[in-house]
């Protein structure tokens, strides 16, 4: 090819990326995709995986939202990953990039799929603190990675999941996600105190309400250039949930996709949502959730 040809080329790239498509950024607690002791019909069945109905369930769901880019969560060692990713494209869900995070947590982890190259994974697979004079670890770390949506258009993804509301007798498990919310927001701070114009979308299960300090605090402070705005994520009936509490008998939003200022405008807020399939419960105790982001910086 010429120079003058390869010119051309690079221009109509780049322009095309100016007036790029749509894309589609989904988050999921996959409840144990995982090798565990499971109780069946009365009986415990040592080292057993995800049961194959759930994981239909699963990829039934995946396929319904078609996601470009996929957080996952309670996702098993990389392996467990891998059968994910051969069972998506199976079903016609393409995913080849990825980036898995080895937290404090050897079972349950998180990880992303994506359609986009990854430029730069900077995830943190050891996240210490101090609580009550002990060193404590984030169970998941932090899930960090840049996709390059397009030539001019980059998205840094960040992923948690906090410590669920269960109790455990080594720690507070409220203090504890505290703390955890704590090292997230120095972790946004870092990356938007040094880049205000980053494209940057939390995805989480955070594990507690809106109103409660973890969620407040990742938040940031309102309207600060380092704040992050929530996408107030809707199903079909207007219902907000994404998670239900068997023991308790619980409904509540404790799953999110939090947004920089940066990205905010790009968001398609009409996009949005909470998938409602009827499969929900057969794959899962959450539902998925699912954003769409035009890739042209405004």
């Amino acid at each position: 090819m010429s120079l003058s040809l390869r010119v051309v080329f690079l221009f109509l790239w780049t322009a095309s990326a100016s007036f790029g498509t749509d894309f589609v950024v989904a988050a999921y607690n996959l409840e144990n995709y995982l090798r565990m002791d499971r109780h069946t019909k009365g009986e415990t069945v040592a080292d057993a995986p995800k049961p194959e109905r759930e994981i239909a369930a699963i990829v039934k769901i995946i396929g319904e939202i078609r996601p470009d880019v996929l957080g996952l969560m309670e996702i098993g060692g990389e392996d467990m990953l891998s059968d994910l990713q051969a069972r998506l494209r199976t079903a016609g869900i393409d995913l080849p990039h990825r980036v898995w995070v080895r937290g404090a947590d050897e079972e349950r982890h998180l990880a992303l799929l994506s359609r986009f190259p990854i430029t730069q994974d900077r995830s943190q697979n050891d996240v210490s603190f101090q609580l009550d004079g002990r060193v404590q670890r984030m169970p998941r770390g932090i899930l960090d990675a840049t996709v390059q949506v397009a030539p001019g258009y980059r998205l840094r993804l960040l992923g948690a999941h906090l410590k669920s509301k269960r109790t455990t007798p080594n720690y507070d498990q409220a203090r504890l996600r505290e703390r955890e919310a704590d090292m997230l927001r120095k972790h946004v701070d870092g990356i938007l105190q040094k880049e205000p114009s980053t494209n940057l979308l939390l995805f989480g299960d955070l594990n507690d309400t809106k109103n409660e300090y973890p969620i407040r605090q990742i938040m940031g402070p309102n309207r600060a250039s380092t704040s992050l705005r929530d996408i107030w994520l809707r199903d079909s009936r207007g219902e907000t949930w994404t998670h239900y509490w068997k023991s308790a008998d619980i409904y509540s939003r404790i799953d999110y996709i939090l947004v920089s200022p940066a990205l905010a405008p790009e968001v398609i807020w009409k996009k949005c949502g909470i998938n409602d399939s009827p499969s929900w419960r057969d794959a899962s105790d959450h539902r998925a959730i699912y954003a769409t982001i035009s890739p042209n910086d405004r």
